[in-house]
């Protein structure tokens, strides 16, 4: 339609104007009642197609399903049913047993048929307890063998080995004693060739109080010397008579010399003492030392087999001890399971 418009410029615009409808056409895809079921409209559609195989699948699935739990139920209620009729005969057989054998018992029972003593236990129940008290026992006195043995054999190696030191000390102590006074005589005769001291044997002289004192020594010998100025005896070949033509009589340096050698005399006695103490005292601690090793060895391996016996011995009787009670409680359990079974 052509549609003029006047505009105040006072000349024609001509609109070309499409005239429609404001109404909304709503496409739809309908069937009548009558096409609704026709099979042309499921088998030619895909949709369709496709339902009906889906649900045919899961129907058979379904099925097979269903099937397969029957069959195992099936089983378990034979299986069920079979155990229960076992059961049932069973019963009837344990029940017309026991009916024969109550028909045989004899009911005129004596009073001496009846036995003393009813609670009496089975001699399997008696091992079995004696066996239990027995590993407890043993089990307990064992590790106490061990530490008090142990124990008591420390103690007394301690002790003898104290015991031991203190011997080869006193030992070596006597020993030195007289190696110093062997010394110290030695050394007098050889210096001075002295045999007497103050008209006295060395051997009395010299004694384990007197060998490692040098004042002792210078004292005596000074005594000698003195003596010998007095008396003028040896003059000729003796010690003294040697010191005074080296000395040219000189009385100091005399005294002093003889003085220094007898000094020298008790050191000697004294080292020779200490060494031979020393060396005594060690060789005896070794050797007693050695002994006392050797006596507490024979003390530990005796203990320790004893341990090991005692032991091996409670091992056996836990052993036994565990068999019988494994035995009693099958057969018990066996009589459980009977009486429950007559109760049913």
């Amino acid at each position: 339609m052509h549609v003029y418009y006047i505009s105040i410029l006072l000349f024609a615009i001509p609109l070309n104007i499409l005239v429609s409808s404001h109404k909304k056409t709503r496409t739809t895809r309908s069937l009548c009642e009558c096409e609704l079921y026709a099979p042309a409209n499921y088998d030619n559609d895909p949709q369709m197609k496709e339902v009906i195989e889906n649900f045919n699948k899961q129907t058979q699935q379904r099925f097979h399903e269903y099937d397969d739990r029957m069959i195992v139920e099936r089983k378990q209620c034979k299986d069920k049913c079979d155990k229960e009729i076992q059961k049932i005969i069973l019963k009837d057989k344990i029940d017309k047993e026991l009916m024969d054998k109550f028909a045989t018992l004899q009911t005129d029972i004596q009073s001496d048929a009846i036995p003393t003593c009813v609670c009496e236990k089975s001699l399997v129940d008696k091992v079995e307890k004696g066996c239990l008290r027995c590993g407890g026992v043993l089990g307990g006195i064992a590790p106490s063998v061990g530490i008090l043995g142990g124990l008591g054999t420390y103690g007394w190696k301690s002790a003898a080995t104290a015991a031991a030191i203190d011997f080869a000390t006193k030992a070596g102590i006597k020993e030195g004693t007289a190696k110093g006074i062997e010394v110290a005589i030695k050394e007098v005769i050889r210096n001075f060739s002295l045999h007497t001291l103050g008209g006295k044997p060395l051997k009395a002289v010299i004694t384990s109080e007197t060998y490692k004192k040098p004042m002792f020594f210078v004292g005596e010998i000074m005594t000698e010397y003195n003596r010998y100025l007095d008396t003028g005896i040896d003059k000729t070949n003796g010690v003294f008579s040697v010191y005074e033509q080296l000395l040219s009589g000189d009385s100091f340096n005399i005294t002093k010399s003889i003085s220094a050698t007898a000094r020298n005399v008790a050191t000697k006695a004294g080292k020779a003492a200490t060494e031979m103490t020393t060396q005594t005292t060690n060789t005896i601690t070794a050797e007693k030392t050695s002994e006392i090793l050797n006596i507490t060895t024979n003390y530990f391996t005796a203990i320790i087999s004893s341990v090991v016996a005692i032991l091996i011995i409670v091992l056996i009787m836990v052993i036994i001890y565990l068999i019988l009670r494994y035995r009693r409680k099958k057969k018990m359990k066996k009589k459980l399971q009977y009486i429950k079974l007559l109760e049913e």
